[in-house]
């Protein structure tokens, strides 16, 4: 039995995150996990995905937008089987930069399952089917997620899929329905469309990406459609079943008239469900199955504590980190007191890409808010005219009397990128002020976000 200061169950975003920072505090440390490090965000998520997404635009412009730049291609093809293999490449090496971090900061990694047997002890079952137990001062949670089924249409693997499927896809899907317009919905549906796959998305709510601003959604539904995909938001589905050749899907509109849609595969991005770690150990859990913790990030049991998607949403792997880092240094640094993510990004690599943060306008209107909107389109941004990305806006929510930044909507090229400068804003409480007296490099698509903040007193420059 060896002792640590702390054991995570969980090598993912959270997991190897607050690892690695007990590990700077000088605790001895061991990581608990079934595969290699990175968990889904690493393996079969975030990474992987961006990889995919980036061949995807790569191929869509040398098909489409050749001659637009003076190019002229001949004969353009592509290996379904490299651009798996490509994506897949890029997550080993990211797990081969976790077992370097693990070994610079002496964490003990350990490749097995856990199970909480009782409080200050971890049970480890190996490849090799032999058991470990080790005690622990402090034990983190972080196991996370999986996606989550749609009842009475179990995942199969081949044409009923969850993300991490559709990722490891050794053949392309002539066509393909997805299930849910979220941000993995919407990633993995343009994705395919890129490629040729014939796709429809199905949503029960009014909009695709319905946690972003409606205005966003709508203009992301038009490049979208433009772009070749059947969208259906505001459509419930109503009856599902696998075929010999693949699925069949109806769908009813808000009238209760329905269709029904034949294709290859079907790829169920409804949300996900927590993986809670084995044991006899009762940990209190939320009405929705995940761990409740306190303002701490500790669970009902005195030295067990939890972060990341396991204590509930929002899903991101971002917002996991800070957790766990919040959970960490509140276990160790006297006097510290860990934070609660109040306000974070969010960030959906199609194309064109979305980001937000803070509130929707729909929101600010819930909330009965004095408000003020700035808007500024890319098609009058001289950097966005020159490298041909005209699709998209930057919307800023301003607070009518202080002028506090409420909420930043961004669509269109490197929008994930441009959404940092305005949580940096939220975050030192800066107002449109100070947006505008911070000087942006031109040309860049960053003065978009200058322009806005013109516009929420009407007097933007370029439009």
């Amino acid at each position: 039995m060896a002792n640590y200061d702390l054991l995570v169950i969980g090598a993912g975003p959270a997991g190897y995150v607050g690892a690695i920072r007990a590990a700077q505090l000088g605790k001895k440390v061991a990581v608990v996990d079934f595969e290699r490090g990175g968990g889904t965000c690493n393996n079969y998520g975030c990474i992987p995905t961006k990889a995919l997404l980036k061949n995807a635009e790569f191929y869509h412009d040398m098909k489409h937008r050749a001659a637009e730049f003076g190019f002229k291609i001949e004969g353009l093809s592509y290996d379904w089987a490299k651009i798996i293999k490509r994506s897949r490449d890029v997550s080993e090496k990211g797990s081969a930069g976790l077992d370097y971090l693990f070994k610079k900061n002496k964490i003990d990694f350990i490749r097995g399952t856990a199970s909480l047997e009782k409080a200050g002890e971890v049970k480890v079952k190996l490849a090799d089917g032999k058991e470990e137990t080790h005690a622990a001062k402090n034990i983190l949670i972080a196991t996370g997620c999986v996606s989550r089924p749609m009842p009475g249409f179990p995942f199969n693997g081949k044409t009923v899929i969850g993300s991490k499927e559709a990722l490891l896809l050794t053949e392309q899907p002539k066509s393909a329905i997805v299930i849910g317009a979220g941000a993995i919905g919407i990633e993995f549906a343009y994705f395919w469309n890129a490629f040729g796959t014939k796709v429809t998305v199905v949503e029960m709510l009014p909009n695709v990406l319905p946690v972003e601003d409606t205005e966003v959604s709508v203009a992301l539904e038009k490049s979208l459609t433009k772009q070749g995909l059947t969208l259906l938001p505001n459509h419930k589905t109503t009856k599902t079943e696998t075929t010999d050749t693949g699925v069949k899907i109806t769908v009813a509109d808000p009238k209760g008239e329905e269709k029904t849609f034949e294709a290859d595969l079907a790829l169920v991005a409804i949300g996900v469900a927590p993986v809670l770690p084995g044991g006899a150990l009762r940990i209190g859990l939320t009405d929705r199955g995940y761990i409740q913790t306190s303002d701490r990030y500790e669970t009902t049991l005195k030295g067990i504590y939890a972060a990341g998607d396991i204590i509930g949403p929002p899903w991101l792997a971002h917002v996991a980190s800070y957790e766990a880092v919040q959970a960490v240094e509140g276990m160790f640094i006297p006097g510290f007191k860990p934070k609660k993510v109040t306000i974070f990004p969010g960030c959906t690599y199609c194309h064109p890409q979305v980001a937000s943060i803070g509130l929707t306008e729909r929101a600010a209107k819930e909330k009965g808010l004095q408000y003020k909107v700035g808007k500024f389109a890319f098609m009058a941004s001289g950097k966005a005219r020159a490298i041909g990305e005209l699709d998209g806006f930057v919307k800023l929510i301003v607070g009518e009397k202080h002028g506090e930044i409420l909420g930043a909507h961004i669509i269109g090229a490197d929008a994930t990128e441009m959404i940092a400068e305005l949580g940096l804003a939220i975050n030192l409480e800066a107002t449109y002020e100070e947006l505008i007296a911070t000087i942006h490099a031109h040309p860049t698509l960053s003065e978009a976000v200058h322009e806005a903040a013109h516009a929420t007193q009407g007097h933007a420059i370029h439009s």
